[in-house]
């Protein structure tokens, strides 16, 4: 059975740009995955952990066959593979892969949460999953992307398209 899934990505590390490109790459390359979707790519001020370089984010839609948990060890696997360390919470890293949905499923698990926990109050992860999921419904919530997106309130961390060379 196919399942469409949404997922976010970004990187601060190095070529932030070519690492999104590389972790992409990989998922796409998985017999069990095709990239469907992926959103122009965003330049994020850091979250939680503010002494760090800013972020390229972006977001995914891909068609897989695995299962959630399945699912979630490819994403980390391409991680670990690129070189991802988790040293301090929020902090710098080479590539970061979430699942934002899995399909319509509500999953909380001690290793897997779905929905993403805090989908709905983050603008980096909003903007560009309303670019190419404007209408999915947060099966929680009950609101679509671009509803949740514009919940925002306007202040808060800054995003903006990232312009440079792709």
């Amino acid at each position: 059975m196919t399942t469409i899934v949404h997922i976010g990505f970004g990187s601060n590390i190095g070529d932030r740009v070519s690492n999104c490109r590389t972790a992409l790459k990989y998922l796409d390359d998985s017999e069990k995955t095709k990239i469907l979707k992926v959103s122009s790519l965003y330049l994020t001020e850091p979250v939680g952990f503010k002494e760090q370089d800013w972020f390229i984010n972006g977001a995914a839609e891909i068609s897989t066959n695995m299962g959630p948990r399945e699912f979630l060890d490819l994403l980390l696997g391409t991680e670990k593979k690129m070189g991802r360390e988790r040293v301090i919470r929020w902090g710098p890293r080479i590539i970061d892969l979430d699942i934002l949905f899995f399909g319509d499923k509500v999953i909380a698990s001690q290793s897997l949460v779905v929905p993403h926990t805090h989908l709905h109050e983050r603008r980096f992860v909003l903007e560009p999953l309303a670019e190419i999921a404007p209408g999915k419904v947060h099966p929680v919530l009950g609101k679509t992307v671009r509803e949740l997106l514009e919940s925002l309130p306007e202040e808060g961390e800054e995003v903006t398209r990232y312009n440079g060379d792709i």
